[in-house]
């Protein structure tokens, strides 16, 4: 078993979230960085969030909530799908501006792909790191900084969250909506006073269930979030760990279920009705159920083998950050029972560079 060091980093980073969030928030401002962004790219165009691992799946989240606030087209991609099939992403007739995601600014194939924008195609890039001094920056346009987020651990977690929540207040900045901006700005103040508490639930539901598998739901603005969960548990405790839309899980995955399959719902306000009766029929054929719920209804709370009520009074799109914490916790814990140390998983780097033979 892990000795007591063991994801020292990794939890005190998790639970500093809210204290980092609203240090991002103090330098954003007082930088200016978002307002330049507006000058300098107002023309409306589709934007395209690049990233890989957690990087891409702050993206989903990011192109939810650009659409969402903006009402302007915005799409994910990895990195990699850039890369190797570019025409299927760029286009001639419909301009893009391109958001470059990565926490270390080094990952390679972010750099392929902003050289690839910037140096072959003439296309201006913005990138959002927690770094500072590094080579995204020197290829790219514009960076916008979150650098309170930076990790000593391998695996992402506040900076996951601080730069999904950068990107959100860049979304509410260009769309000039102020009750969107304020939202995310109240987050840090609403999710402080819970973090102790949900972490040491997290840890005693660990500590008395044992899982073979691991499936993550979740639907439109949250299904980039449900993805990060299961890359949580995956990279931190060599689980098996699965993502699909809510809905879709009827549609063949649910063949897997049962007591030893950790089934994790994160209920949207938009579609609970139909997520829920999805939750219902889950643990109507045997699984373990953890639901993700800003609030939730008697119908849940009984199919709900373990409850987080995030009781969050801001717009639901500002709820992103928060319904990771209980992924990050589950992670964490699960990795110390089987015996990792969650601040330095298998076979992983803080950031994946690759020689540059094929560039």
């Amino acid at each position: 078993m892990e000795s007591s060091t063991g994801g020292a980093h990794t939890r005190s980073e998790i639970l500093s979230q809210p204290r980092c969030w609203g240090d991002c928030f103090k330098a954003l401002d007082a930088n200016g960085q978002l307002q330049q962004v507006g000058k300098r790219w107002a023309p409306p165009v589709d934007w395209v969030f690049i990233g890989c691992g957690s990087s891409y799946y702050v993206a989903l989240g990011a192109a939810a909530t650009w659409t969402a606030v903006t009402g302007q087209p915005a799409r994910a991609v990895p990195a990699s799908e850039l890369l190797l099939f570019p025409d299927l992403v760029l286009s001639e007739r419909r301009p893009c501006q391109p958001v470059v995601i990565s926490r270390s600014g080094h990952t390679s194939e972010a750099l392929r792909v902003a050289e690839l924008l910037e140096a072959q195609r003439n296309i201006r890039t913005i990138a959002i790191s927690c770094t500072t001094h590094q080579k995204l920056e020197e290829i790219s346009t514009l960076t916008i900084y979150q650098l309170p987020a930076d990790e000593q651990s391998t695996v992402m977690t506040r900076s996951f969250t601080s730069m999904l929540l950068g990107l959100q207040a860049l979304a509410a900045e260009q769309a000039k909506q102020k009750d969107f901006a304020a939202g995310l700005r109240r987050l840090p103040a609403l999710m402080a006073p819970q973090m102790e508490e949900l972490a040491g639930r997290v840890e005693q539901f660990v500590g008395t269930h044992t899982f073979a598998d691991y499936v993550y739901l979740g639907q439109g603005p949250f299904f980039g979030i449900a993805n990060e969960g299961m890359l949580k548990v995956t990279e931190m405790s060599c689980s098996y760990g699965q993502c699909f839309h809510t809905l879709e899980f009827r549609h063949g995955p649910k063949s897997i279920v049962g007591p030893e399959t950790l089934v994790t719902f994160l209920l949207s306000e938009s579609g609970y009705e139909a997520e829920c009766e999805v939750l219902e029929e889950v643990k109507g054929l045997g699984a373990t159920t953890l639901v993700i719920a800003n609030q939730a209804d008697a119908a849940a709370r009984r199919a709900a083998d373990f409850l987080v009520e995030l009781q969050l009074d801001v717009p639901e799109y500002a709820r992103l950050a928060a319904y990771i914490i209980t992924g990050q916790f589950l992670g964490l814990y699960t990795g110390l029972k089987k015996g990792f140390d969650p601040d330095r998983p298998r076979n992983l780097s803080r950031a994946v560079i690759l020689n540059d033979h094929h560039s």
